[in-house]
């Protein structure tokens, strides 16, 4: 049976037009015969709740009040948006609550940003994962709850949510099981040690390119052998830390260079220094410095890297264009907060790129050398710089008209 779905209405939609449409990246490559889908992406879906304006962390045994508050789909919804928004035809499978939160995401997803949610599903009696970010001082601090999804063919009446001592504990949530992934131009893996997927290995045989990242080895082992999916992978996109451990090396140049031995593209990103990467096919390395904005929300600023850099790739684009687009839309998204509606859209990156072109104290000569790619890219901004987003928060109707 499929389920009803209830609209869950918010205040308003956090993007009105829908200005990424004008572009697709991938335009003059497309054929009758390309897969439908252009990146394949699975894992878990959160619900966000993001607090921003806080002066400082919270203090135990007191009340902080944050200035600003909003909801958003998070978790691999940051990185399936930011691809959708870039144009690129996106599929993900993963799982989602019948609560009211499951039902705002998927809505938020498939509804408001076009993403494939075919291989997704509902679980009934399951709940959503729920993130609550709280952004302070530039940076962020989480706290998560969730259980493990239920494989697909457990009784949908069982009893899917036990408390903290009923079997599923704490355990990180997983996405929905994937029996054979999508034949697509590319798919975006996250490794984790010690926990292969089978899809990577299927999705890399069957022509997909294979994006990888990283989280925290909780272990402290550091062990590339830990990542066997990373031989299926063209590219893997670690930051400066991880990198470095897992090479055991103490520079994050040199870490790239060893990590071009197992991935064509070895990307390492380096905080407000930018990003560094190295062809380990070619030998080419390519280094661009950060863009420097005043940052709100850093959640989910790597997973809009590496939908850039996947979008660049995929476009054919030079090495160190890529990597420069990938730091432009990261950091317009630490300018907005939530993980997954900060993702600009092409709309956005237009009127960056326009008034940035005028802002005293930019060097026009450098600015086009570095940015001259986007010019054949870019529709002309339909509105000023600079935009500040709509904040959708589940359960608000929309004002009437007086």
């Amino acid at each position: 049976m499929v389920p009803v779905r209830r609209r869950i209405t918010t205040g308003e939609p956090a993007v009105t037009e829908r200005d990424n449409d004008v572009v697709d990246p991938l335009g003059r490559l497309r054929a009758p015969t390309d897969p439908a889908c252009d990146v394949f992406l699975t894992g878990t879906v959160f619900l966000d709740i993001i607090f921003t304006g806080l002066d400082s962390a919270p203090v135990r045994g007191t009340e902080s009040w944050a200035r600003g508050m909003g909801s958003s789909p998070g978790g691999v919804a940051n990185m399936a948006t930011a691809l959708a928004r870039l144009g690129l035809r996106t599929s993900l499978a993963a799982a989602f609550g019948d609560d009211h939160y499951g039902e705002y995401c998927w809505d938020a997803l498939e509804q408001g940003e076009g993403i494939d949610l075919s291989l997704s599903r509902t679980i009934a009696g399951w709940h959503s994962p729920v993130t609550v970010s709280m952004a302070y001082e530039g940076e962020r601090t989480m706290i998560s709850h969730g259980h493990a999804a239920p494989p697909a063919d457990v009784d949908p009446g069982a009893d899917l949510d036990p408390g903290a001592d009923g079997g599923l504990g704490i355990d990180p949530p997983v996405g929905a099981p994937l029996a054979c992934p999508p034949h697509s131009r590319a798919a975006v893996a996250s490794l984790v040690p010690g926990q292969p997927e089978d899809w990577v290995a299927r999705a890399a045989r069957s022509g997909a390119r294979v994006f990888a990242d990283v989280g925290w080895d909780d272990t402290g082992r550091w062990d590339l052998a830990a990542l066997p999916d990373l031989e299926h992978c063209e590219a893997f996109l670690p930051n400066a830390a991880e990198a470095m451990r897992y090479t055991r090396t103490d520079c994050p140049r040199a870490a790239a260079r060893a990590l071009a031995d197992k991935v064509r593209y070895a990307v390492v990103t380096l905080g407000s220094e930018g990003a560094y990467a190295v062809d380990g096919a070619t030998g080419e390395i390519a280094e661009v410095p950060a863009i420097q904005v005043a940052a709100l929300d850093p959640t989910g600023a790597g997973d809009v890297f590496v939908a850039g850099f996947v979008t660049g790739t995929l476009a054919g684009w030079p090495l160190a264009d890529r990597l420069a687009f990938a730091g432009l839309t990261a950091a317009l998204s630490v300018q907005e907060f939530g993980g997954s509606l900060s993702a600009p859209t092409w709309g956005e990156i237009a009127a960056w790129w326009q008034q940035a072109q005028r802002c005293d104290g930019q060097d026009p000569a450098a600015l086009r050398a570095r940015y001259a790619f986007l010019e054949r890219l870019l529709p002309v901004p339909a509105r000023p710089w600079a935009l500040r987003r709509a904040v959708p928060t589940i359960g608000f109707r929309p004002a009437r008209a007086s």
